[in-house]
Order: structure tokens, then C-alpha cells, then sequence
């Protein structure tokens, strides 16, 4: 039986997938080989570059787009070798060579690139092992080279030199066609040159490129086909509001859609027997144990939230804030890691986390120190009925931020976004062990939206708190936040709200400060808490 792959490229026998060539414009690529051009494709990590590198490679080499000789090289090894660039190439070669004789049969290069290497040297044995490799068949020679950007400072500017260098001999005495993959656009790179100590661009280092292509997420189409390959070969159904969630929640993106199905469908012992339906239920605990792993995929990830490039466009996120402090290239940087989504790129405020997640991940992963140090216990706020007293349970928070916020904020680095992931800590310690608390934020909407999900006597009780920073005014910002609070409750059928205004003024005392209050918003009845 196959299963959901989510480690290493894709194999259609063993796995469940979505065909790779599927995912790109078939047609379009064929023109641009065929067209003898160099171009990118590129994408955040496990999202199936390789994966389509691979297919793409034996179409080309089945004949089915012409007569060509297609081989894929991964350079990564040569990163471990950083500016030693005579050891990387070493790596590069190496791996060239092994690649063409298992692709292609062809043994020529392994005998051939350590002698090319002497006598060219590092800064010219790629290109000239390249035109040997061009000049021994009369095969136009396409090649695939992936994770180009592993490669560090002068060890990535030789390559892309080398590989522009030799552009004016194709197809006769170079390659034909080639493909750089790698996590950005090789325009993005800003490349450290020890040697004459100086930044360039890849753009500059690689003028030859035709076009770059980005591998998308899966659609909403492809995740309910991926699933229902499933049930199709084991016979156990994903009701349609469970393939919803699994779409909702990870926005397709392709180690998410796998690593939750192969959670769901093979290691969760309560879900995994074929006669049991998965229900949008078993998906949100299949998500919420995923996060509790922190699987390699989301640790990397949030492992990216120490870059400051990476603070600088997430902070205000999380924060709700107006002003922003990161340029374009950090937009692009951390759209790149696959973090973000601008749906329209004329708005700021179309910015946001790419995928529910995610968005779940980052406040988790920024608190989670926070967390492991509040001493506050759980019971203190289940009643005998087993509900959640969120009234006193905002009461207590209410009281220790007063007493301990200005220690608890300078530990995050994320300081403008403080109160908000320190409340998010708070709320988590406290309704983790039984509930869950969702997340919605983004930039310049001034307010975090927390919805608490409590089980109790079979029901799930929901409760929203609006957090929202005090701007232009006290009364303003409530009058702002009645408003958006009643919204959120409406659209999440809570039974009861909280709106928080936090208050950055250090000038102003704690009793102006911190205040308790009901209002109603259309009939709506709501507790103002000041903080």
C-alpha cells in the first residue's frame, strides 16, 4: 500500500502524490528547453522542486519532447565546503559525474573531472567539465541543477560565472539548456565575495536568465485528489467537511497536506482503522499533535523566526501594528521561505501568514520559553462542570501583567508585539491541556483575534478576546473594537467576548491603565479589560 511521503522527493509507486509534471505548465517548459534558455524554477523548502526536477528529467530523457540527454545534479554537499572553493568543486564535480553515469550510462566524466580540475582549476573545471560532457554526444545536453543557493559567497559566484561563461557554445559545446532550483529567485541573492570583499547580486552573476517559474502550492483541487487516493486504495473515507479543514488549514501547502494525512491515516491509533471516517475533529487534533512534535519542517521554520530580516516583516504582523520597518527585499526574503502570502501587492494589509499553521506555529514558537516558565496551573480555572472561567482567568492575567510585564516583555525579541504573545502565552499554558486557543492577526488591523475552543459535556464552547492596541484615543479604540469583536463572535458562533486594550504608554500609571467594564455592541454584551 502507499503512503503520504514527506521526506524526499516524491515516488508515484510507493506514494500517494499529485503527478509532479502536473503541478507546472508542461508545454511552457518543453518551449524554454527547446528554445535553448536558461531559467529558474523555484520554491520554499518541501514544497517539490526535486520531486518535478526528477519528472521532468525522464520526460526529457523518455523522448517524449525531442532527443535529449537530461541529468540532475544536487550541489549541496558543496555548502559544507563553504569558500573553500577547490573542495566544493570537488563535491560538485563528484556529484556531477556519478549523476551522468547513473542517468546516462556514461562513464566518461568519472574518470575525466580530476584531471579537469588540476588543469583548470576550481574557478574553470565546472565549465569545462560541462563542454567535455556537451561535446560527447551528439544529444543536445540539458542540466538540472538543484539547491543552487546551498552554495556560499565566492563558491556560488564561480558557479553561476562558469555557467554564464560558457552560454555563447550551446548546445554544441555547453549545455543546451539549464536549470538552476533553489529556494529564491537567483535575482534575490546577495552574494558575500570574500575575494574582493564586496556584495553582488545574482542577477548580475547570472545575466543569461530567460524567466523564472515558482513552483505553487498545492490547490484546493489537488488536496481532495492526494486524499482521495487514500481512499480509494485503503477504503477509508475523509468526510467532505475533514478534506475542508485539511484545505483551511494548510492553504495546500504540500508537506503540511502530507504530513497531516499520514498522521491521520497511519500513526494515529484512534483514527487509523480503515472503517473509521476522519472527521474535521480528528484533523484539528492531528494538526495540534503535529505542532506539539515540532517536526523538522516547522522547526526549520521557526528556527527563520531569529533572522532579523524575518522579525522585521513578522513583528507588525503579530502586533496588528501600522508602521513597518522592512524594506522589499525582506518581503521578498521571507515570501521566499514560504512564511507569507501577499494577496494583493498594491496593499499592506493583504500581507499574511501563509497558511492557519503556520500562523499557529510563530506566536507558539516565540512563547515557547515564556510558557515553560509561568508557574500558573491549569485548574485554577475549570470549574466543577468542567468549563473554563475566562472571566478569572483574564482577571489573573490582568494582575500579572500589571505586576510583571516590564520582566516578561524584554525577554521576547519580538518587543513590539510584547502583550500580545505574552497574553498568547498565558492563554496557552492555561487551555492547552484541555482546549485550544486559534489565531488570526495581520498588518495594520491594530488587534490580534484569539478564539478559545473549550470541550465540555460533548459540546465545544467557544469564547473570543480581541486584543487590540490603544490608538488615537480610549474610547475611539473601544468603540473600534466593540465593533470587531461583535464581528469575530458572530463569525465564530462564540457565546461570549472579550476585548483587550492594551496600553503602551510607560508614562502613565498602572490605575489609568488597567480597568474592567461591560459594554454591548448591538445587543451584543461584551467585557472590556484595560491593560
Amino acid at each position: 500500500m502507499r503512503f503520504f511521503n514527506t521526506a524526499g522527493p516524491v515516488v508515484p509507486e510507493k506514494h500517494y502524490c499529485i503527478p509532479p509534471l502536473e503541478r507546472l505548465d508542461l508545454g511552457h517548459l518543453c518551449a524554454l528547453v527547446r528554445d535553448k534558455l536558461y531559467f529558474v524554477l523555484y520554491a520554499p523548502r518541501q514544497t517539490g522542486k526535486t520531486s518535478t526536477l526528477l519528472a521532468f528529467r525522464d520526460y526529457l530523457n523518455s523522448g517524449a519532447a525531442g532527443d535529449y540527454r537530461c541529468v540532475y545534479a544536487n550541489v549541496e554537499a558543496g555548502q559544507a565546503m563553504r569558500e573553500n572553493m577547490e573542495e566544493a568543486m570537488r563535491a560538485i564535480l563528484g556529484e556531477l559525474a556519478n549523476r551522468v553515469r547513473l542517468t546516462l550510462g556514461d562513464e566518461f566524466l568519472d574518470e575525466a573531472w580530476p584531471g579537469i580540475l588540476e588543469k583548470a582549476g576550481p574557478a574553470g573545471a565546472l565549465n569545462s567539465a560541462l563542454g567535455r560532457l556537451a561535446e560527447s554526444d551528439p544529444r543536445p545536453l540539458v542540466l538540472f541543477i538543484d539547491e543552487i543557493d546551498a552554495l556560499i559567497g565566492d563558491t556560488l559566484l564561480s558557479v553561476l560565472r562558469q555557467l554564464r561563461a560558457g552560454y555563447d557554445r550551446r548546445p554544441g559545446h555547453f549545455p543546451h539548456s539549464v536549470v538552476l532550483c533553489g529556494i529564491r529567485d537567483v535575482r534575490d541573492y546577495r552574494i558575500h565575495s570574500g575575494s574582493s570583499n564586496e556584495i553582488i547580486t545574482g542577477g548580475s552573476a547570472f545575466n543569461i536568465k530567460a524567466e523564472s517559474l515558482r513552483l505553487g502550492d498545492f490547490s484546493e483541487k489537488d488536496v481532495a485528489a492526494l486524499l482521495a487516493q487514500h481512499t480509494e486504495e485503503a477504503g477509508q473515507e475523509f468526510s467532505p467537511e475533514a478534506v475542508e479543514t485539511v484545505w483551511n488549514r494548510t492553504q495546500g501547502q504540500p508537506w503540511l497536506v502530507n504530513a497531516l494525512a499520514k498522521r491521520l491515516c497511519f500513526l494515529d491509533t484512534a483514527v487509523r482503522e480503515r472503517d473509521h471516517a476522519i472527521t474535521a475533529e480528528d484533523v484539528r487534533e492531528a494538526e495540534e499533535d503535529l505542532i506539539l512534535a515540532r517536526e523538522t519542517h516547522l522547526d526549520q521554520l521557526a528556527d527563520k523566526l531569529q533572522e532579523g530580516r524575518v522579525r522585521r516583516v513578522i513583528e507588525p504582523l503579530l502586533s496588528g501594528a501600522d508602521e513597518k520597518d522592512f524594506s522589499t527585499r525582506d518581503l521578498e526574503y521571507v515570501r521566499d521561505l514560504g512564511l507569507i502570502v501577499l494577496d494583493d501587492h498594491t496593499r499592506d494589509d493583504s500581507l499574511r501568514i501563509a497558511n492557519p499553521i503556520y500562523a499557529e506555529v510563530v506566536p507558539r514558537e516565540l512563547t515557547y520559553a515564556t510558557q515553560a516558565g509561568l508557574t500558573e496551573s491549569p485548574a485554577r480555572y475549570v470549574a466543577a462542570d468542567g468549563s473554563l472561567d475566562l472571566p478569572k482567568l483574564l482577571a489573573a492575567f490582568q494582575e500579572f501583567f500589571r505586576e510583571h510585564s516590564e520582566h516578561w516583555l524584554e525577554r521576547f525579541e519580538y518587543k513590539e508585539a510584547g502583550p500580545q504573545l505574552l497574553l498568547q502565552a498565558f492563554l496557552q499554558r492555561i487551555v492547552n491541556g484541555g482546549g485550544r486557543v486559534e489565531r488570526e492577526y495581520g498588518l495594520g488591523n491594530r488587534r490580534t483575534d484569539l478564539l478559545i475552543v473549550w470541550p465540555q459535556g460533548g459540546v465545544r464552547r467557544k469564547y473570543v478576546i480581541e486584543c487590540k492596541l490603544l490608538h488615537k484615543g480610549l474610547e475611539p479604540t473601544i468603540r473600534s473594537g466593540l465593533e470587531q469583536t461583535a464581528a469575530y463572535m458572530d463569525r465564530c458562533a462564540a457565546e461570549s467576548g472579550h476585548l483587550v486594550i492594551f496600553d503602551r504608554d510607560e508614562e502613565k500609571k498602572w490605575e489609568d491603565r488597567i480597568f474592567r467594564r461591560r459594554e454591548s455592541h448591538g445587543g451584543v454584551e461584551i467585557e472590556v479589560w484595560g491593560m
